[in-house]
């Protein structure tokens, strides 16, 4: 397992299991017990995780954002059939708003060859969408957030409200039936909700493990985006219970 998995499936595992001691961690992944102390005390640099007495236990809050290089490596292969699916969808002339984060940039890599206008506030979307020869970029500028690489502020927001879209594709980082879509930080939060305010939908885009997560921002109630969709890891039972609320979940 390369270090940036192992790290976020450490993460992983504390959220799902709670406490558990270094050396259970080092049997569980094969690895020696220094090399699980370090990358732990490198999740606890990030306020991801804590050690105590050699017991590994969550970190204080929601609004720990797990770097984008451990995001990449999780789920990658169920980001990328959401993508192909949701590619299927857009039809060439469309005007799109696509999302950072990993599953965005997934979505970027499946509409490249398309005739279609996008609107990306994420550099990590933009630089792969540049290389498409039929694609209008836009790109709304604004401060750009390190090492996330996502254009935030009161400028994006301006950017964006000049213009008009026929969907946004929303990457989350929280679905919760009770809480709705939350995001890490509240800047992006910010711009998420702008972009929003000027698409005709939203389609959230989501891998299963996003679901029952509260991140520390709401963006928005369930009720207020067109459908969610996500990968076939996704309980049926759990899509019964959106369904039961009239909530649109799809699994691809």
């Amino acid at each position: 397992m390369k270090p940036a998995a192992r790290l976020y499936a450490i993460f992983d595992h504390i959220e799902k299991f709670g406490d558990t001691p270094l050396v259970d961690l080092a049997k569980l992944f094969s690895v020696s017990e220094m090399t699980i102390r370090r990358n732990v005390e490198s999740l606890e640099a990030e306020g991801a995780v804590k050690i105590r007495l050699g017991v590994v236990t969550r970190g204080a809050n929601t609004s720990y954002e797990p770097p984008f290089s451990i995001r990449a490596e999780r789920n990658a292969r169920e980001k990328q059939d959401i993508a192909e699916s949701i590619a299927l969808e857009v039809v060439d002339g469309e005007s799109i708003i696509i999302d950072g984060g990993s599953t965005g940039v997934a979505l970027a890599k499946a509409l490249i060859d398309r005739k279609i206008t996008v609107c990306t506030p994420s550099l990590r979307v933009a630089n792969i969408l540049v290389t498409g020869s039929q694609i209008q970029l836009i790109i709304p500028g604004g401060f750009l957030r390190k090492p996330e690489e996502t254009f935030i502020g009161a400028s994006t927001i301006q950017a964006l409200s000049n213009y008009r879209f026929d969907n946004y594709f929303m990457t989350v980082s929280g679905v919760d039936l009770t809480n709705g879509c939350t995001e890490w930080n509240s800047e992006d939060a910010a711009i998420k909700q702008a972009a929003m305010r000027v698409s005709a939908k939203t389609t959230v885009i989501a891998d299963s493990k996003k679901f029952g997560r509260v991140a520390f921002a709401h963006i928005c109630d369930l009720g207020s985006v067109k459908k969610i969709v996500t990968d076939r890891k996704l309980k049926p039972e759990l899509v019964k219970s959106y369904a039961a609320q009239k909530f649109n979940v799809q699994r691809v």
